[in-house]
C-alpha cells in the first residue's frame, strides 16, 4: 500500500467515525505533506480537527515515512464546492459568480444534488406608470455553470 492510500484510508476511517464531518479536499505532495480540509454539517470546531489528525498521525509510522500534517477547516470566506455544503447553507445570503453572466446575489433556499437556487428582491420599473416596484425573482443555476459561490457574511 502506497503513502497516499495509507493516508486516504485512515482518513476515510476518521471520517466514517465522525458522520456530521466530510471532505473538502486532501493534497499529498511529495515530500508527504499532507494538507486536509474539512467542512461539517453544524460547521468544524479546532476539536474536530484534532481528532482527524490524531486518527491519522497515530497510524502513520514516522520511521517509515517523514511527514507533516495540517488538517483544518473550510473558512467563511471560501468557496463552497461540495452539494453538502449548499445543503448546509440553506436560508442564508451566497454571492454566485459565473463565467458568462452577471454576479448574483441572493438567499439560497433549495440545493439538489443537480443544481441549487438563489432568491433576492429588486426593484424594476412598474408594468404600467410611472416609478418602480419591488419584485422577488428566483433563478435556478447547475453546479456546473458557476465560477464560485460565497456565503456572506453580514
Amino acid at each position: 500500500m502506497t503513502f497516499k492510500d495509507q493516508v486516504n484510508a485512515l482518513l476515510q476511517a476518521a471520517l466514517d467515525s465522525r458522520p456530521d464531518l466530510f471532505l473538502i479536499e486532501c493534497k499529498i505532495s511529495g515530500d508527504h505533506h499532507i494538507s486536509i480540509l474539512l467542512d461539517g454539517d453544524k460547521g468544524v470546531n479546532l476539536q474536530s480537527c484534532v481528532e482527524v489528525s490524531r486518527q491519522i498521525e497515530h497510524n502513520l509510522d514516522r520511521e517509515e515515512h517523514d511527514f507533516s500534517l495540517e488538517v483544518a477547516s473550510a473558512g467563511v470566506g471560501s468557496p463552497l464546492q461540495k452539494t453538502r455544503q449548499y445543503v448546509k447553507n440553506l436560508g442564508r445570503k451566497l454571492r454566485v459568480e459565473r463565467e458568462a453572466a452577471p454576479t448574483l446575489e441572493g438567499v439560497l433556499v433549495d440545493a439538489t444534488d443537480t443544481d441549487f437556487t438563489l432568491e433576492w428582491k429588486q426593484r424594476e420599473p412598474k408594468p404600467v406608470g410611472k416609478g418602480k416596484v419591488t419584485v422577488t425573482k428566483k433563478e435556478t443555476l447547475s453546479y456546473g455553470e458557476i465560477s464560485s459561490a460565497k456565503v456572506l457574511v453580514n
